[in-house]
């Protein structure tokens, strides 16, 4: 299936953005630059859009998810927007109960566990997913050149969520049926790549020029057990997606031991989180492979100076990589002073 004619990487809306150039390889003189969870918290219109509305409900409500996704834009002139959503929004659309209670995240009443559970998930119904359609063609219309980026959680984080039933701090329960079930482990993950590759498939058929696909816990595991228990999920997922022509982006928190595996899952570009220095992580890829990175949100708290030292070191080290997409190391906090972003987002195009 081709993406649909008026898609702007096909009338040429996005075909030339730097963020698009960038994640297919080729370095450009002005440096791509956006933050995940850009759109969110830290933005005082966000809390004024947010206010009186639960989390779940402002991401299925098409016209405030687009203006959520729009905010940061307008304000940091940022060079891609990230669609407004959660992570287990798949889930809940694909007909799983859940909660996200604030102060400690999504909240599964009735966690997946067994051979029996696995099996009683409902199919995953790609028409559940136009509420997303609605909301990214609302935000596409409005951001002309600017690139929209659609993203998921990977198999490995939806369905630690949906075996622990909220958030965990190693994820033991999700490793134990792992290694005690991995039939029903497959097929758990098998369900979860699918509702995400349909998450995904539903931002880019409605307008989103590149995915990325966000593995938040996925630093739980030892390198054999990514690469047997979770890459072909991943790999799965973002096949959905395969041959739509939109690059695909991967993060992962705590992946620098598995990072040479990624490319392998269908990743053209690779996240970095703060730990690991860009200089390295090329090392590790080969020059070859364009980096997303990888910025301290810890540094946002700091003075002007400091923060100016760090983000050009970040962009020296991005240097020896085909290409480089300037971001944080993870998301934004809350506490992220929304001038700075601006004033790094000015830093950067000045580089």
């Amino acid at each position: 299936m081709n993406l649909p004619a008026g898609h702007p990487l096909v009338d040429g809306r996005t075909a030339e953005a730097p963020l698009i150039s960038a994640a297919r390889g080729v370095r450009l003189d002005r440096l791509p630059v956006w933050f995940m969870r850009q759109a969110g918290r830290s933005l005082p219109e966000y809390r004024v859009s947010r206010a009186g509305v639960e989390m779940l409900d402002a991401c299925l409500d098409p016209a405030l998810a687009a203006e959520l996704t729009l905010q940061p834009v307008r304000r940091h002139g940022v060079d891609a927007a990230v669609f407004f959503s959660d992570i287990v929004v798949p889930v809940l659309l694909a007909g799983v109960p859940v909660s996200i209670v604030p102060g400690r995240g999504p909240v599964f009443e009735r966690p997946v566990r067994t051979a029996a559970e696995v099996s009683a998930l409902p199919p995953v119904e790609p028409q559940a997913f136009e509420p997303i359609a609605q909301a990214v063609a609302l935000a596409v219309a409005e951001l002309g050149p600017t690139p929209l980026i659609g993203f998921a959680g990977a198999p490995f984080t939806l369905a630690s969520y949906l075996v622990e039933g909220g958030p965990s701090k190693d994820q033991l329960r999700a490793r134990e049926l792992m290694h005690a079930d991995p039939e029903s482990w497959a097929r758990l993950l098998d369900w979860c790549a699918d509702a995400s590759g349909a998450f995904l498939r539903a931002q880019v058929l409605a307008g989103a020029s590149v995915v990325q696909l966000f593995d938040s816990w996925v630093g739980s595991l030892s390198r054999e057990d990514y690469r047997r228990f979770a890459a072909p999920h991943s790999a799965r997922a973002l096949r959905a997606v395969e041959g739509l022509g939109v690059p695909r982006i991967h993060f992962g928190l705590g992946m620098a031991e598995m990072l040479e595996l990624l490319p392998g899952i269908g990743a053209d570009v690779v996240g970095i989180d703060w730990r690991l220095g860009l200089d390295e992580a090329s090392r590790r890829l080969g020059p070859a492979v364009p980096l997303q990175g990888n910025i301290d949100p810890a540094v946002l708290g700091a003075g002007w100076e400091r923060i100016e030292a760090h983000v050009r070191d970040v962009v020296a080290r991005g240097s020896l990589a085909a290409a480089h997409i300037v971001n944080l190391g993870h998301g934004v906090p809350p506490s992220a002073d929304p001038a700075t972003l601006t004033r790094i987002v000015e830093l950067v195009h000045g580089l």
